[in-house]
């Protein structure tokens, strides 16, 4: 059964679509104290969507694609308009043209746009309109300009309005309490928002050094949609319309900017490797690689030999890939991807020693690499070391504090050590991290009732626990 994120997904294919709707009928923007929610408001809505996310089969888990897509968003975002917004990127296992953003700065990427992107600067380019949209808070003042009267009603009529436009009977049904479908139309960008995002997401593309001409030619690739999606456009054709009075205009401003030639990040290349992958059977992924080696069909020769290597992994088939990883050794420069992949060999062949060593002098190597970090983690867990793992994970986790997966990964070494007040309290931080502020309290409880801890452990427990308590109490009360 597929969690809630799924269906709202499903409909924020569509948060962007507008309707022709006169100029009278929008919400006035110049009025700033009727439009604009405060950013206690969205942060709210934010983490409601994040909590789903985190608990979401939709959303892709594999670390070394999301890094990817955190530095390229994090990249767009400090040359934006706006650098003191929060963002939050992730990438949804999806195989259609698509993503999305909503107020707080949710951005999410479907992993056809980055395998349908014809290059990083394409990728950058949606992302940068996507930033446009939060930047400029489109979607926040029409959703504050229905007057709603609380935080809760305002971030339910957020998700309850993306449901609607993919299923209005379902969405009537999940949220009885708010009447999303009666403002949809209302609530629906305008032509201008798109254009507006277009000029930003362009500004940011010329300020984050990559190519601005990748934004008319992505849409040439949206119009030839049918490559991608059978039988209808893509989704991010269909919920962000293309006039051509928009087309002319993008056009337009990138014939008056310098002409710049911007060559792809290997990371670009090696990620979408990975995803076309996994994204079908072992067998096929191997045999399009292996075809596309053979006929040097491809734009990085050494992308084509990682892919291939992920999918003999898949297979097992651990000669093949010793022989992949050689060639890339011999070939191509070093790389952390490289390495968790020769790692993940030795672990799936089952030799402990040789893994622990590629782990240890990939991470000298790479010592903020967090796929490795994980990786070097689950095979100390996996081989019963629980020791090792806590050491590791200790020494790491102030490179990512916000991480919730370190925290997890605690809390499984706590439990096979028997230490049931530490287990409990890093269980609590992963769900703080999660945005699960009940569950969180719920677990810090459990470590505060433990009597395994001792009074150092136990006063820093009662202490969170408290703090957690006050969140709560301070979340049922109103913003506004």
């Amino acid at each position: 059964m597929k969690s809630n994120l799924t269906i709202i997904i499903l409909a924020m294919a569509s948060v962007f679509q507008f309707s022709c709707v006169s100029a009278n009928e929008l919400p006035d923007l110049g009025d700033v104290s009727a439009t604009v929610m405060s950013p206690l408001q969205e942060d709210a809505i934010a983490e409601q969507i994040l909590r789903e996310v985190a608990m979401s089969d939709d959303v892709l888990r594999d670390v070394e694609v999301t890094d990817y897509l955190k530095t390229l968003g994090t990249r767009l975002v400090a040359n934006g308009p706006e650098k003191q917004q929060k963002f939050h990127f992730f990438v949804v296992q999806d195989r259609s043209i698509n993503a999305f953003a909503m107020p707080g700065g949710v951005i999410g990427v479907h992993t056809g746009l980055m395998l349908g992107a014809n290059s990083e600067s394409e990728l950058a380019s949606v992302l940068g309109h996507e930033i446009g949209h939060v930047t400029q808070r489109h979607l926040a003042r029409m959703l504050a300009a229905q007057k709603t009267d609380t935080l809760k009603n305002i971030a339910g009529l957020a998700l309850a309005l993306l449901m609607s436009r993919s299923n209005p009977q379902l969405a009537s049904g999940a949220f009885t309490t708010v009447s999303a479908i009666g403002v949809q139309n209302k609530l629906d960008y305008t032509r201008e928002h798109e254009r507006e995002a277009d000029r930003i997401g362009l500004q940011i593309l010329d300020s984050g050094g990559f190519d601005v001409r990748a934004m008319p030619n992505f849409f040439g690739t949206l119009q030839r949609g049918s490559r991608f999606s059978e039988g209808s456009a893509p989704s991010f054709l269909r919920t962000h319309p293309l006039t051509s009075e928009r087309i002319a205009d993008v056009a337009n401003r990138v014939e008056q900017m310098p002409y710049r030639q911007v060559t792809d990040s290997v990371e670009f290349h090696y990620v979408r490797a990975k995803l076309r992958a996994t994204s079908s059977s072992s067998d096929a992924a191997i045999s399009l690689f292996e075809q596309n080696i053979r006929e040097q069909r491809y734009s990085n020769e050494a992308a084509e030999h990682y892919g291939l290597a992920v999918a003999l992994l898949r297979k097992n088939a651990f000669t093949q890939l010793e022989k992949e990883l050689a060639w890339l050794k011999k070939n191509a420069p070093p790389h952390a991807m490289f390495e968790n992949l020769s790692a993940r060999l030795e672990v799936a062949r089952n030799s402990p020693q040789n893994a622990a060593k590629k782990y240890a002098t990939a991470l000298e190597r790479y010592p903020d690499n967090r796929a490795l970090i994980y990786g070097y983690a689950e095979h100390f867990l996996a081989i019963k070391q629980p020791a090792d793992a806590v050491r590791l994970i200790l020494a790491k986790q102030n490179l990512y504090v916000d991480d919730p997966y370190f925290y997890d990964l605690l809390a499984k070494a706590y439990t096979m050590q028997n230490k049931v007040l530490l287990s409990h309290q890093a269980q609590s931080e992963a769900y703080y991290r999660k945005y699960d502020l009940a569950r969180a309290i719920e677990q810090m409880d459990l470590a505060a009732k433990a009597n395994d801890g001792d009074f150092y452990q136990q006063s820093i427990v009662e202490a969170r626990l408290k703090q957690l308590r006050q969140m709560l109490g301070d979340d049922k009360k109103p913003k506004y």
